[in-house]
C-alpha cells in the first residue's frame, strides 16, 4: 500500500482455505503491526497446535468483531438481513442484499498501519459516516464533495486507489439518482457501505464486492455471506403466542418509525420499480446506536419458536446456503459459534445446514466447533440476555440452536429426516465468569456437553457491569478445549 505507482490489482489476493494455514504468519508486513498487535501476539501466538488450525466464525457484525484478532487463519460467515442503520437506506431504494454487517467485518479486519500511511487513508475513508444531526442538504454537500475528489479525506491516498475506490462510489450515486422519485437520504450515510452496494451493483455479485473490498484495503479478509443473492433476504420470527414479526430490527431491536408528509409510490415508467422487491417500507434510514440497544430492551411478550426468510411478495423461501460455506465447513477444523444475538445474527436456517455441521466440531462465544483426533463442539454464552433471548438459561441456548439445525428446511410431512443428538452439535460450552446468563453445569454435563469457564476479565474489556468477550478470552477457552481433547 506504500507505492503510489502500484496497482490495486497487484496486491494479493484473498487467499483459498488450503493454503491460509500455511502461509498466514509470512503474509503480513511487520512493519504494518502496531504495538498493541505484537503485545496480543505475546499473549496468543505462543500454542503451535492452536496457530495450525483453521476456523470457521458463523457471527453477526459487531458482536464478533471484538474477538477476530483470536483467529490467525479464520473465514467469516455473516448475514446479509440487517435492515437497520445506513443499510435501510440502501436496501429501500436500491434493494440487494444488506451488507453492512459485512462492511463492518472488513474494516475491523484491515491490517494496523501507521498513521497517516496509504492504507490507514484507506482505512479512515470506509469507516467514515456522514453527519447525522445536521440537514439534508448538508449531508448531501459533504457527500457531493467526496465522489467529486475534493473531500479532506481523500488525502493520503494513491491516486490509483483513489480512483478505483471513488469510480464506484460515482456508480452508486448514479443508481441512486436513476430512483430519485425515492429521496434517498444520506444522513449518517456508511462511505464504506456506498463504496459495497455499488461494487455489488456493477459485478451483480455480492462475493466479487467482498474481493474488491479486501484487496484494496490489503486484509486478505475471507469473508462470505451465509447465503448468495442479489435481492433483498429479510427474516422473519414466529412467536409461541402465534405474533410475527417481520425484519431484524423489528425483531431485535425496534425504533420508532419516522413519519413522512410524502406517500411511497412507485414509478410506473421505471424500469427499476415494480420488480416485487416490497419489504422495506420505512420512509428513512432506521437509526439506532449500540449504546441505546445495551441501554434495555422491551421484551418480547413470547419466545420465538421458529425464524424464517421471506421474498419480497411476502412468501416463506428456503434458501440454499453460500456453497462456499459448506465447503469450508467440510474443511476448517475448528467451527466458531459466535457472541452476538442468537436468532438474528447467527443464521443457521438454511437447507440441510444441521447434516454439516453435525460432522463437524463446534466451539466459540456461544459455540466453538472443530474435527481434531476427537469430534468437540462447544458453545459461547453471551455476556447478558437481549430481547431475543429474554429469560434465557445456557440450556435454552443451546436447545434453541439444535432445535434449528435438526429442523426440515423446507418442511416435509415424509418424517424420513434425521434428528441429532445435542452432541452431534455441540460437545463444549465456553461462558465468562459473571454472565448474567445462567449456566447450570450439572444439567449440561447430562446433555454431554463440557463447560468452560473463562475466568478473569480482560483489563481492556469496557468495564459496564457485564462481562464482555474479547481475544484474549476466546484464545484461552480454545487453548483449554485442545489442551483437554
Amino acid at each position: 500500500m506504500d507505492s503510489s505507482n502500484s496497482s490495486v490489482f497487484d496486491l494479493p489476493s484473498q487467499p483459498d482455505s488450503a493454503r491460509i494455514i500455511h502461509e498466514t504468519r509470512d503474509r503480513h508486513d511487520s512493519t504494518l503491526v502496531t504495538d498493541d498487535h505484537d503485545h496480543f501476539q505475546n499473549h496468543v501466538s505462543d500454542s503451535s497446535s492452536r496457530s495450525k488450525l483453521s476456523f470457521l466464525v458463523i457471527s453477526g457484525g459487531s458482536g464478533g468483531n471484538s474477538i477476530c484478532a483470536a483467529f490467525e487463519n479464520a473465514c467469516y460467515v455473516l448475514p446479509v438481513s440487517d435492515d437497520g442503520g445506513s443499510s435501510s437506506e440502501i436496501i429501500r431504494v436500491l434493494g440487494g442484499p444488506s451488507i453492512g454487517d459485512i462492511r463492518s467485518r472488513l474494516v475491523r479486519l484491515i491490517p494496523p498501519a501507521p498513521r497517516g500511511s496509504p492504507l490507514d487513508a484507506v482505512r479512515t475513508l470506509l469507516s467514515y459516516r456522514l453527519p447525522l444531526n445536521v440537514s439534508e442538504n448538508e449531508a448531501r454537500a459533504e457527500w457531493r464533495s467526496i465522489i467529486e475528489g475534493q473531500s479532506p479525506l481523500w488525502s493520503g491516498i494513491p491516486n490509483d486507489r483513489k480512483e478505483v475506490i471513488r469510480g464506484f462510489l460515482v456508480y452508486f450515486d448514479n443508481e441512486v439518482l436513476k430512483r430519485a422519485h425515492k429521496h434517498f437520504s444520506f444522513l449518517n450515510g456508511s462511505i464504506g457501505n456506498y463504496f459495497l452496494a455499488g461494487a455489488q451493483g456493477f459485478f451483480r455479485s455480492l462475493p466479487s464486492a467482498i474481493f474488491l473490498f479486501s484487496t484494496i484495503t490489503n486484509s486478505q479478509a475471507n469473508i462470505l455471506p451465509v447465503i448468495v443473492t442479489n435481492h433483498i433476504t429479510t427474516i422473519a420470527v414466529e412467536l409461541e403466542n402465534g405474533t410475527k414479526l417481520l425484519g431484524q430490527c423489528e425483531i431485535s431491536h425496534p425504533v420508532a418509525p419516522a413519519i413522512s408528509s410524502e406517500p411511497l409510490s412507485l414509478d410506473p415508467l421505471s424500469p427499476t420499480d415494480g420488480l416485487g422487491e416490497i419489504i422495506p417500507q420505512n420512509r428513512f434510514n432506521i437509526m439506532y446506536s449500540q449504546q441505546a440497544k445495551e441501554g434495555g430492551y422491551e421484551p418480547l411478550h413470547s419466545r420465538i419458536c421458529r425464524l424464517y426468510y421471506i421474498n419480497g411478495y411476502g412468501h416463506e423461501v428456503y434458501p440454499k446456503p453460500n456453497p462456499q460455506f459448506i465447503k469450508n465447513l467440510s474443511t476448517s477444523e475448528v467451527l466458531v459459534y459466535s457472541c452476538g444475538s442468537l436468532w438474528t445474527r447467527r443464521h443457521l436456517r438454511s437447507r440441510d445446514l444441521g447434516s454439516y455441521v453435525s460432522r463437524r466440531f463446534f466451539v466459540g462465544p456461544a459455540a466453538l466447533s472443530g474435527d481434531l483426533d476427537s469430534v468437540h463442539s462447544s458453545p459461547t454464552v453471551n455476556g447478558n440476555n437481549d430481547r431475543e433471548t429474554d429469560g434465557y438459561t445456557a440450556v435454552d441456548y443451546i436447545r434453541a440452536i439444535t432445535s434449528v439445525l435438526n429442523s426440515q428446511y423446507p418442511p416435509n410431512d415424509l418424517g424420513n429426516a434425521p434428528l441429532y443428538p445435542i452432541s452431534a452439535f455441540i460437545t463444549h460450552l465456553v461462558y465468562l465468569e459473571g454472565t448474567k446468563v445462567a449456566v447450570d453445569v450439572e444439567a449440561m454435563t447430562t446433555l454431554g456437553i463440557k463447560c468452560i469457564l473463562v475466568g478473569e476479565r480482560s483489563e481492556h474489556a469496557p468495564n459496564f457491569g457485564i462481562p464482555q468477550y474479547d481475544a484474549l478470552a476466546v484464545q484461552r477457552a480454545i487453548e483449554e478445549i485442545l489442551l483437554g481433547q
